[in-house]
């Protein structure tokens, strides 16, 4: 098995503590700025940042769809970790400054991939998907923190 790493940044118009907070906001912003590719969200425990579980089902293509269930922590500051209990993904959110009044946001997911010919494909594909997908989310971000 491979591991697969798929990266996403982008640079928000928004205070880095404006934009973290906003991104560990589970009960009100995160559900705004999901894509069509989230169903069934759920705050099952906390709502924000650090100690949240969350559910939601991540349809990556028309076949794939993931059941994530995560559980939050915010190990340094500016940074949120979502580690799903149903798979190896993790998914690390982090914020920081990005001269007068902007922030970098950069969202990495990792997770064991599999093997043979589907680890390749895999590995060759799924960054690509989830690097839009999380495109997508980031300017719905940028939208709703920039106002």
């Amino acid at each position: 098995m491979a591991q697969v790493e798929a990266t996403t940044e982008r640079v928000v118009a928004a205070q880095p503590d404006d934009v973290f907070d906003a991104l560990a906001d589970y009960t009100g912003t995160r559900p705004k700025v999901l894509s069509g590719h989230f169903s069934e969200y759920e705050v099952r425990e906390g709502g924000d940042g650090e100690g949240s579980l969350v559910h939601w089902k991540l349809q990556a293509t028309s076949k794939r769809v993931r059941d994530c269930l995560l559980e939050v922590s915010e190990p340094t500051d500016g940074e949120l970790v979502e580690k799903d209990r149903n798979s190896s993904m993790v998914t690390t959110w982090r914020v920081t400054p990005a001269g007068e009044g902007k922030s970098r946001v950069v969202v990495t997911s990792v997770w064991n991939g599999a093997g043979g010919i589907g680890g390749f494909f895999e590995k060759t594909f799924a960054p690509k998907g989830l690097g839009r997908i999380y495109d997508e989310v980031l300017a719905k971000l940028a939208t709703e923190v920039e106002k």
